[in-house]
């Protein structure tokens, strides 16, 4: 058996008035936040699947269905949290992770290193194991007309 895999995730929420934005477990002062079922972070649900995808554990759907009253309005720290137990339970530990964000606003660069001990605490790891990077998508599509907020992970995971 290989003692480490490698998983992906991507996650896209509309953005729209009044909901907050939540970013990596951070709320960011914004006119517009991302819509969903939970809180709508889009970066720690892509890490969900990246991490659940790397331990073949199917996906964020699948543990926390948008179908559940449990998870209206849910958390994702928590779903965070949740994954990464277990991914323990199946003995599995994560290496790191690499994501990206993109979005035309608002910046993020200022509030990355708290999305990085945030997530880290809940994936207990060290933060400079959490790489988050930003970009916007040169005002092109929907992420550039400020209609939605996109992200990508990958996790590597091992024993």
């Amino acid at each position: 058996m290989i003692p480490f895999r490698v998983g992906q995730g991507v996650d896209v929420h509309q953005l729209v008035e009044g909901r907050p934005m939540i970013l990596g477990g951070v709320q960011i002062e914004h006119s517009k936040g991302p819509l969903g079922h939970s809180d709508a972070d889009v970066l720690i649900h892509a890490i969900c699947d990246a991490i659940l995808g790397a331990a073949n554990l199917g996906d964020i759907g699948k543990h926390f269905p948008d179908t559940s009253s449990e998870f209206k309005g849910i958390d994702s720290k928590i779903l965070l949290r949740r994954v990464t137990d277990l991914l323990h339970q199946e003995g599995w530990k994560i290496g790191n992770v690499d994501s990206t964000l993109i979005l035309e606003k608002p910046k993020i660069k200022p509030h990355i290193e708290k999305m990085q001990e945030t997530m880290a605490a809940l994936m207990d790891i060290t933060p400079d194991l959490v790489s988050i990077k930003a970009t916007t998508n040169e005002k092109m599509g929907y992420v550039g007309r400020e209609e939605g907020v996109l992200a990508f992970a990958t996790c590597l995971i091992y024993r």
